[in-house]
């Protein structure tokens, strides 16, 4: 099972009214990211590393609401960071749902369990809970002992209190088909998760591990391998089927970085949140701006091995308007 029906037909009614209104380019979803403080340091992420001065800012509920309606996006991600350390993150998600957003509210989840009664259950909201493996595996990337435990005990309150949850889980070089199954297993069988989202490792310019990211080809091989014997079909997997061949290598796309902008305490970011080659005040100034035939594979070294969602996702929902029968793969989430 895909990306849920009624999240579909909206995404669907946006992308229609885009191409009627003749727009070129135009976000799917918006990575928010409302402050770069957190409480873990991740061996895929470099968001702390950010100075004493930066890490304490935040981003303004206002100042949030404003970016997102004047883009126009149908969907936020709110990431960071640890959104859950922002002081108003249950006002701003609430202002989003307000006007008519599906929000994703990323979390590690060690503060999820105190901060729960603060939200309240929407069918366009959800949690998404960064689980990357199972708990010797997650606990190592975090750098932290127990976080996979504390964030399994919060997923199961968090679906008892009646929200939806989603995990969002990174692969690295050091995983294989073996250890892939078995953390989708987990997740979708054991644990009950409503979705998964799932994405092969980046070497972007502020990780501090840079050796074990996975290589265009290695990633290509090892979900080509982990989504065999029919597994793929019965995960919940919240991705375009043909994002999912992409990962398999069975289709291939140039980027779209326009398709999931940034937008955090600097401004809106140039070209997407991996890549940091300077901000605007404005969205419009960043699409107009922006060199966007710049980017992606065969064109910006530093993309070669990028196969990450904020760049290909956009790329297959757009393959996928454009042909009847992908349409229909969608649909079916086949």
């Amino acid at each position: 099972m895909g990306v849920p029906l009624r999240q579909s037909l909206k995404i669907g009614a946006y992308l229609a009214r885009q191409k009627l209104a003749g727009r070129e380019k135009f976000p799917l979803i918006v990575e928010l990211e409302p402050l770069f403080a957190c409480n873990l340091s991740c061996n895929g992420c470099g968001k702390i590393q950010y100075p004493t001065e930066i890490l304490r800012k935040r981003l303004s509920v206002e100042a949030a609401v404003a970016a997102i309606e004047e883009c126009g996006a149908p969907m936020v991600s709110i990431a960071g960071g640890e959104p859950l350390l922002h002081p108003e993150i249950d006002k701003m998600t609430q202002a989003l749902l307000d006007r008519g957003r599906y929000v994703y509210l990323c979390t590690n989840a060690l503060l999820l369990e105190r901060k729960l009664d603060r939200f309240s259950p929407h069918h366009r909201f959800s949690w998404v809970v960064h689980i990357d493996g199972l708990k010797e595996r997650h606990d190592e990337s975090v750098s932290r002992e127990g976080t996979f435990d504390k964030a399994v005990a919060a997923i199961a309150l968090a679906k008892q209190r009646g929200f939806k949850v989603t995990t969002n889980t990174t692969f690295f070089s050091t995983d294989s088909p073996k250890t892939i199954r078995e953390v989708l297993d987990f997740l979708n069988d054991d644990l009950g998760v409503d979705q998964m989202m799932i994405s092969p490792g980046y070497a972007y310019e502020k990780a501090p591990d840079q050796v074990h990211f996975l290589s265009t080809r290695t990633s290509q091989e090892i979900f080509a391998e982990a989504f065999g014997d029919g597994r793929r079909k019965k995960w919940r997997l919240n991705h375009s089927p043909l994002f999912l061949d992409f990962l398999e290598g069975k289709a291939d796309f140039q980027c779209t970085p326009w398709g999931i902008p940034s937008y955090s305490v600097f401004g809106w970011q140039r070209p997407c949140y991996l890549m940091a080659d300077g901000y605007t005040d404005t969205y419009k100034e960043l699409v107009d701006t922006t060199d966007w035939d710049r980017y992606g594979r065969g064109r910006d070294p530093r993309c070669a091995n990028c196969m990450a969602h904020c760049g290909y996702e956009p790329s297959a929902v757009l393959a996928t308007t454009k042909s009847l029968r992908q349409s229909i793969r969608a649909a079916v989430g086949s």
